[in-house]
């Protein structure tokens, strides 16, 4: 693509801004931490909290990457490369998991047995939440493999398992490790699975910590470790891809791979797919079926459901999730354009500074913000918490942004400046109905994901405001399960909605190709 070299100084300056907003929180938690006194750091960083919690955290990061990595390829494989009866039909339920935020399924693994509050439970919740995001870079890849490979290795004696790991296998890599990269941020930060399921983390500690009294530089310390490990994820996983090449060399017309009888194992098979569904989905949703026919356990609850409460926290949710993805994608529209159009090193810095927010737990970001506005008319405003979504969900808007912009033709731009457009206008009347599809895709992420989030919304929120999430989490934590399931049924059905809309409109065709 064409790139024009030097940028016009308005430009580049939004673009900068959005990068450093991003950079915010985390230059202010690392401010904090190196406050603390050497000998204060030791003792608090030594004691043996801080070895539960690691052991609780790297134990339940390494075992749910693990286990979704055989889980997510196992499902991939089923799918794209064997006879599988009904493949359509599994490709999608497969993937909907993602669809169910995590402390919805933990809602109804919880209200099912108490009994899974421990390591277990954390690891089956996380698991079934979580392992959608190797499934679907997988499957991706495996559609994407040139079949020969498979056929080369067959006909030099390679039997199906032998050929899976040394010939596929080693194709699979860089969207596998990707997949994995993604579950043990994910794990690594999430809250609210592991608040209700009283199993004890960083992210649970520093929330407790905060209720029971704030103390920022200690909590900063805390915090940093959260930073340092994600960083430390990011960091293995770009040692371990390695700079390997996996495209084709030759040219040749791409083709289906032939798919391999499932023989004996069909049946087999079916019967584990079927315990995956029904863990994944059946559970999370059977019981908030369940609880929604509990009327009379409802009405006994310390907070009685109501038409009009149900309303208010179904419209803030929906307010919330409309404003934070208008003004994350209004940010995310500089720095796009300035990457697909621009180049240098400055810009690639700005694009990765903007990317880290990706690694950035949402209850540091919370915190931080806490510290920086508090005793200030920002404090618990609607503007913190939209700003917060914008820092958060930066790196979703760009991705979609810069996909779109970069298929905006930059010759219809010029075309539009030869006659006489100045830049707004022809942002306004050329560029903007070019990238619209796209633009519309990346706000439509982000309100889905502002919907669906808890730690950030819990923290942040104005005072008497209640959101689908925050209500969920309040009632559940009292054991009002009953109480909580039409809060968690309406979430559950905007975002299973939402992301089959997006599913439909923005391509997740090879889910459902033939």
């Amino acid at each position: 693509m064409r790139r024009v070299a030097r940028p016009s100084p308005g430009l580049f300056v939004a673009a900068a801004g959005a990068a450093l907003l991003v950079l915010l929180p985390l230059a202010y938690t690392v401010a904090e931490a190196v406050q603390v006194e050497a000998a204060e750091a030791e003792e608090l960083l030594w004691r043996p909290l801080v070895g539960v919690l690691l052991v609780n955290t790297l134990g339940l990061v390494l075992a749910t990457t693990a286990i979704a990595a055989i889980l997510g390829t196992a499902c991939a494989w089923l799918v794209e490369r064997t006879h599988l009866p009904g493949r359509r039909a599994w490709a999608v339920l497969a993937a909907v998991p993602l669809a169910i935020p995590p402390f919805i399924t933990s809602f109804g693994w919880v209200s099912l047995s108490a009994g899974l509050q421990d390591f277990a439970g954390a690891l089956l919740v996380v698991t079934c939440a979580y392992y959608p995001l190797v499934y679907l870079p997988v499957a991706a890849a495996l559609r994407g493999m040139d079949p020969a490979l498979e056929e080369s290795g067959r006909s030099l004696g390679l039997g199906p398992w032998r050929c899976f790991f040394r010939v596929v296998l080693p194709q699979l890599r860089p969207a596998l490790l990707g997949g994995m990269l993604l579950v043990a941020l994910n794990v690594l930060v999430e809250f609210g699975a592991f608040t209700l399921l009283r199993f004890r983390t960083f992210t649970t500690e520093l929330y407790a910590e905060y209720r029971t009294g704030f103390d920022g530089p200690g909590a900063s310390l805390l915090a940093v470790v959260l930073l340092v490990l994600c960083l430390a994820f990011l960091f293995a996983e770009q040692r371990v891809r390695g700079q390997a090449r996996y495209a084709r060399i030759g040219r040749g017309t791409r083709r289906r791979a032939t798919p391999l009888p499932l023989g004996w194992a069909r049946l087999p098979v079916l019967a584990g797919l079927s315990a995956l569904v029904v863990a994944t989905l059946g559970v999370p949703l059977g019981m908030i079926l369940f609880w929604l026919t509990q009327h009379s356990a409802a009405a006994t609850s310390p907070v009685a459901v109501s038409g009009a409460r149900l309303f208010d926290a179904a419209f803030a949710s929906i307010w919330l999730g409309l404003a934070g993805a208008a003004v994350t994608v209004v940010l995310a529209l500089p720095l796009g354009f300035l990457v697909v159009r621009h180049e240098g090193k400055l810009i690639v810095v700005l694009e990765r500074m903007a990317y880290l927010a990706q690694g950035v737990p949402g209850i540091v970001v919370a915190l931080a913000l806490i510290s920086m506005t508090i005793g200030t008319p920002l404090y618990q405003g609607a503007a913190l918490l939209i700003a917060a979504y914008a820092m958060l969900f930066l790196p979703l808007a760009l991705v979609s942004v810069r996909a779109a912009l970069a298929q905006a033709q930059i010759g219809l731009e010029e075309s539009g400046r030869s006659l006489g457009l100045g830049w707004a206008a022809v942002a306004w009347r050329v560029l903007l109905p070019l990238a619209g599809p796209g633009l519309g895709a990346a706000a439509a992420l982000v309100f889905v994901s502002i919907v669906t989030e808890l730690t950030v919304t819990l923290l942040l929120a104005p005072i008497g405001t209640k959101t689908l999430a925050t209500q969920v989490w309040a009632d559940t934590s009292t054991l009002a399960f009953a109480a909580a399931a039409p809060y968690a049924a309406l979430m559950a059905g905007l975002s299973l909605v939402s992301t089959w809309l997006l599913a439909r409109r923005f391509g997740a065709s090879g889910l459902f190709a033939g």
